[in-house]
């Protein structure tokens, strides 16, 4: 809240003319405090949408959010103390402490989503606060970072430590190395030596026709591979027939436990999902792209500012603007109207739909919201046609897919493979196989929310709709996370339901309530079976957005089909 003084003064042609001056309510504004953040903020934009990112600058800059230092942004920014508050409160990655606090010296977080718990992770939580029990180094457990193959992870500071164990935690410490790590990608030169941007140019120049980008994108059969399904051609089109001015939105904020294949097209070949952003861009005139990117990224963070700046040197983007906004640790935020809350500065919140965000987007205005992995394959699409793409499906599926393969498989990780392939065929074909005893029992076709299925529905083709969807379950963003007869179902179910429980934004009650409960019958000795049902029935109906929705799909398929593990 604020109170406002009107000063009234001499308008042009004898009106008076308003000028308002911002006061905040509540507590006084620390002047020392003001000025720190008024020299960080400096030549940085004030606006309503730039809260999250001036509350990362803060971050940042101090390792925490102080109170005195919000209350300054308020009045800065002119806005409710209230306001930024509840926003920085609202995401994970944000430390708020008091003004006589101090922050710790560094933060370490160990992800215990379901594959590094499988992998040892909640053993290596434990023994880490133990053993800096006594030292300025703050431990906290983390959701899903999007390195399930390289389970257990954890990140000290800003570098991610893959199979992590005490000793590799140690080293860091002891070198200070917490900056992201960067590995070898394809970068401009590279991409555009091997034909990168001429499909892009092609557009720009009108030799390509935007009818004739949407027909192949539709002979395509490519869909929204974020894990709604949507056929992006239709989307285009869609977009194209709303009143300008329009927007773009890409959705880089993948963190459905298990998922990692976004994460693998941005750090090995980032210009090629940036092409089809441009393409996409282009097709549906937007002035402006916001790439929404997980925050757990840091590393793909600094990979796409050095190479969007490339771009724009070589006038390659000068149709469209591309702008990175960081997310800030909300799994909610990769449902696609919530994603579009927080690039506005905001909570963030699902909106209730219609409108879509086709029709009612970004800043109120018309918006194209893809996946980095369906804007990764616009290329190949339009060079090779849409046949070439969707022949080489099986079982009914049209196109590649990036499989992301996390597990007690031998060979884990990002698999090109055509849609509508079983898990079986991934497991043998592309993973070498099991690991060393270990027996293939079951296995998450869609990630923490598709559900679980046992190995004897191993066959069924992992592709959107058709059997899965019989089975209760989907096939979403393709996260595979194959399970073993060491690994107890009922144990995998309260996991995964206690990463709902905790990523639930809270909006609506049958979700933020529902999730809370679930965890506390799952916690119980013996299931209440009947209770599970009702209370999943109620979730499944009821709840605002996907998160909610979908929840209860891994105990529904426990009861359903692995009665043993309950029993």
């Amino acid at each position: 809240m604020s109170n406002e003084i009107k000063i009234l003064g001499n308008g042009d042609l004898g009106r008076k003319k308003e000028k308002k001056i911002f006061f905040p309510k509540g507590r006084i504004v620390d002047e020392n405090a003001e000025a720190e953040i008024i020299s960080l903020l400096k030549n940085k934009s004030k606006g309503r949408d730039m809260l999250i990112e001036n509350l990362h600058h803060i971050q940042d800059k101090y390792k925490c959010l102080h109170a005195k230092h919000l209350t300054a942004l308020s009045t800065i920014m002119k806005m409710p103390l209230s306001e930024v508050y509840e926003v920085a409160s609202f995401y994970a990655h944000f430390d708020i402490i008091d003004n006589d606090e101090k922050p710790a010296d560094i933060t370490i977080r160990v992800c215990d989503t379901v594959t590094c718990e499988m992998m040892g992770g909640k053993k290596l939580l434990k023994n880490l606060k133990t053993k800096y029990k006594k030292n300025n180094i703050k431990i906290v457990n983390a959701p899903c970072m999007g390195r399930c193959d390289t389970a257990p992870v954890l990140e000290v500071g800003h570098r991610h430590i893959d199979s992590a164990n005490e000793k590799k935690v140690e080293k860091i410490i002891k070198t200070k190395e917490f900056s992201p790590k960067i590995n070898k990608y394809v970068d401009f030169n590279s991409y555009k030596k091997n034909g990168g941007y001429k499909i892009l140019k092609k557009c720009l120049s009108n030799k390509i026709k935007i009818s004739e980008v949407i027909k192949k994108l539709e002979n395509s059969n490519l869909k929204g591979l974020g894990g709604a399904g949507f056929p992006t051609g239709l989307k285009w089109k869609l977009t194209r027939k709303e009143p300008a001015p329009r927007l773009m939105a890409v959705n880089a904020d993948e963190g459905e436990p298990g998922t990692f294949k976004d994460r693998f097209c941005m750090e090995t070949d980032p210009h090629r999902f940036l092409e089809g952003t441009l393409i996409g861009a282009w097709v549906v005139e937007a002035k402006a792209c916001y790439i929404y990117l997980r925050d757990e990224y840091p590393f793909i963070n600094k990979i796409l500012k050095d190479e969007i700046l490339r771009i724009e040197k070589e006038g390659l983007s000068n149709h469209c603007k591309l702008i990175i906004r960081r997310g800030a640790g909300a799994y909610i935020c990769g449902e696609e109207s919530a994603m579009l809350e927080s690039i506005e500065g905001k909570r963030g919140y699902p909106r209730h739909k219609p409108p879509f965000p086709v029709q009612e987007g970004l800043f109120g205005r018309p918006t194209l919201c893809n996946n980095v992995e369906t804007l990764f394959w616009i290329r190949d699409i339009l060079e090779k046609g849409g046949k070439w793409f969707s022949n080489f499906g099986k079982n009914g599926g049209s196109g590649f897919r990036l499989y992301s393969v996390s597990g007690r498989v031998k060979n884990p990780g990002v698999k090109k493979a055509p849609a509508g392939i079983t898990v079986n065929e991934l497991i043998n074909d592309y993973c070498g196989g099991m690991e060393k005893d270990h027996v293939f029992k079951g296995y998450l076709p869609g990630g923490a929310s598709g559900g679980i299925l046992p190995s004897s529905l191993g066959n069924i083709p992992l592709d959107f709709g058709k059997e899965l969807d019989k089975q209760g379950c989907f096939v979403g963003s393709a996260a595979i996370v194959i399970f073993s007869q060491k690994d107890n179902m009922k144990d995998i179910a309260l996991n995964l339901l206690e990463f709902f429980e905790d990523e639930s934004c809270g909006q609506c009650t049958p979700c933020r309530v529902g999730t809370e409960k679930a965890v506390k019958l799952l916690k119980k000795k013996k299931w209440d079976k009947k209770l599970l049902n009702d209370l999943s029935k109620v979730m499944t109906d009821a709840s605002i957005c996907g998160l909610g929705q979908a929840a209860s799909n891994p105990v529904n398929c426990v009861l359903k089909f692995f009665e043993n593990d309950i029993s």
